[in-house]
């Protein structure tokens, strides 16, 4: 249960897998919890199963996220840390995708963490604070039929960078998590025939697809300033050797 001593903590994208992961392990530890995302039925349910604050907004409307980063200062007097959880999975040469997919890509993807960390860092200025943002293993190695969500996710990369050494004499702390393929609901056209899925899998060096819950520890762990308050620009990959190994 949340105390005046809890970690307060707003989570865009808090219902999709990754994100309402992250909500519950974070709710299991105490924190107090802003939660943010299109879907308000869902939200209201992950509110009610996390003790968290709903409120819905839609993440590519810098208006809506300024507006939810001052509620949570207002309701709290405090901000200790943000996740950007939203985002989407595009697989389509670049040939082939209509400059409305590639906007929207860009809009979900990198917009929604411009956006974050210029309100979020506004709010830390003072006592310091850590920014998480959601990148991509894809960010780092060339697959094909990935151009347009390569090249948000690769700016996502850029501006965690930017940032951390901006805010570092802040106190603020801005790094990022690269995934591979996990199984969420956002990833089921992939996984959900037996032939995908195990193209994937074998993509992956460790062999499986992610789990949510393998992502939220990661995050967890770069939210917690007594555990990682000296990390900060970095972009951990979290995405069974997808990144970085070539075990074959």
């Amino acid at each position: 249960m949340a105390t005046n001593e809890s970690p307060v903590y707003l989570i865009l994208g808090a219902t999709g897998g990754i994100g309402s992961a992250l909500s519950r392990r974070l709710a299991d530890r105490g924190a107090a919890l802003v939660l943010g995302a299109r879907s308000e039925d869902d939200l209201n349910a992950l509110a009610s199963d996390t003790g968290g604050d709903a409120h819905p907004l839609d993440a590519t409307d810098y208006e809506q996220v300024q507006a939810i980063v001052d509620h949570t200062t207002d309701t709290h007097d405090r901000l200790d840390g943000v996740v950007n959880c939203v985002g989407s999975i595009l697989l389509k040469p670049a040939h082939l995708t209509s400059i409305e997919e590639y906007r929207e890509t860009v809009a979900l993807n990198l917009d929604t963490s411009f956006f974050l960390v210029k309100a979020a860092a506004r709010a830390m200025m003072k006592n310091g604070g850590s920014i998480v943002l959601s990148s991509s293993a894809v960010a780092r190695t060339g697959l094909n039929n990935h151009e347009a969500i390569a090249a948000a996710k690769a700016g996502v990369v850029g501006l965690a960078r930017a940032a951390a050494a901006t805010y570092a004499n802040r106190g603020i702390r801005v790094n990022a998590v690269a995934p591979g393929l996990v199984q969420t609901p956002m990833s089921e056209h992939i996984t959900s025939s037996k032939a995908g899925r195990k193209q994937s899998e074998a993509m992956h060096p460790l062999g499986r697809l992610g789990e949510p819950e393998d992502v939220a520890v990661a995050i967890d762990w770069l939210l917690d300033r007594d555990r990682s308050n000296w990390v900060t620009g970095q972009v951990i990959g979290v995405d069974g050797g997808l990144g970085t190994v070539r075990s074959r």
